[in-house]
């Protein structure tokens, strides 16, 4: 623990003499402390320079592992005392390109402002990392929880839908059954390891796969409704992604009675977070927010 906190002060003061003011010691004592941790570890968790000191890559995977476990130690004590004070720290969460920079990004923004306490880092990748890497508190991510391993959270219905713009549908072979897709100019986005090529529709219970082809693909959900939205193709894609499109006319519905593989969006955590303050206020706030939001959606598709 003391190790811990010697470390995360070092880096946060900069300098061993600044710590040692911060901690009313002698600057000798706490270059002993550290220069006994390092020995103890076998590795250099700082590098000297005449002014500072600067974290090795060692350093910094300790540093973040620091944080990460007197956070849990303060958050556990509090919960211990059964206090309800503001709860404190850095949560870190991961989510998809797309989706996190328009709906993950301005919610944290917005939850942030109400825990003032609270420090949020995130971090936008296609692929999840894995749970035992420790990179994440929280990640979100569309259909079935990938791993067993995580608690999952539904926080909103979404679904995976068809759809194309006007001017492209216009000029199009008519489209009225799935194997009609085969036809068409289909627009993909290659992800994760889903098969390229080929769509897994469902209406009613009844199920199929269709094979389709196109020009266009890409690794970037978003360019991807670029080019629907050019009137390039047909895209199948998150009603997330693609719903103030379809809501303003920008965008056709495409089969409308059938749609993609089930996409509800969860938020994943490790098991030993479940009980953490942090996940619970940032998961309880998500899935509020996102029910405010598809409301909202709803009212603005009825007027």
């Amino acid at each position: 623990m003391a190790d811990l906190t010697l470390v995360a002060s070092i880096a946060r003061c900069g300098s061993l003499t600044a710590t040692a003011q911060e901690q009313g010691v002698t600057t000798p004592a706490i270059s002993r402390r550290l220069a006994a941790l390092e020995q103890r570890l076998g590795v250099a968790l700082f590098a000297r320079t005449t002014r500072t000191l600067l974290l090795t890559p060692e350093g910094e995977r300790y540093l973040q592992a620091a944080r990460r476990i007197l956070d849990d130690i303060g958050e556990l004590e509090r919960s211990l005392r059964g206090s309800h004070a503001e709860p404190q720290g850095l949560l870190r969460v991961n989510a998809t390109f797309g989706f996190g920079r328009r709906h993950i990004a301005p919610a944290i923004a917005l939850f942030a402002a109400r825990h003032p306490q609270l420090s949020v880092q995130l971090s936008l990748t296609e692929r999840m990392p894995a749970p035992g890497e420790g990179s994440f508190d929280v990640s979100i991510r569309f259909g079935p929880p990938p791993d067993a391993r995580l608690c999952a959270q539904r926080i909103v219905h979404n679904r995976r839908i068809l759809c194309a713009a006007p001017a492209y549908l216009q000029q199009a072979a008519p489209i009225r059954q799935p194997q009609d897709l085969s036809r068409q100019q289909c627009l993909f986005v290659r992800e994760n390891d889903a098969v390229y090529g080929q769509w897994q529709l469902q209406c009613d219970g009844q199920q199929q796969l269709v094979r389709v082809s196109g020009r266009l693909s890409a690794n970037d959900g978003e360019s991807v409704v670029g080019w629907g939205l050019a009137g390039h193709g047909v895209m199948l894609r998150s009603e997330w992604d693609v719903g103030a499109a379809l809501g303003d006319g920008r965008l056709q519905r495409v089969l409308p009675q059938w749609q993609g593989t089930p996409a509800d969006i969860y938020a994943l955590y490790p098991p030993a977070l479940t009980l953490s303050a942090r996940v619970r206020l940032f998961v309880d706030f998500l899935c509020q927010h996102f029910a405010e939001a598809a409301t909202g959606a709803v009212t603005r598709d009825r007027k």
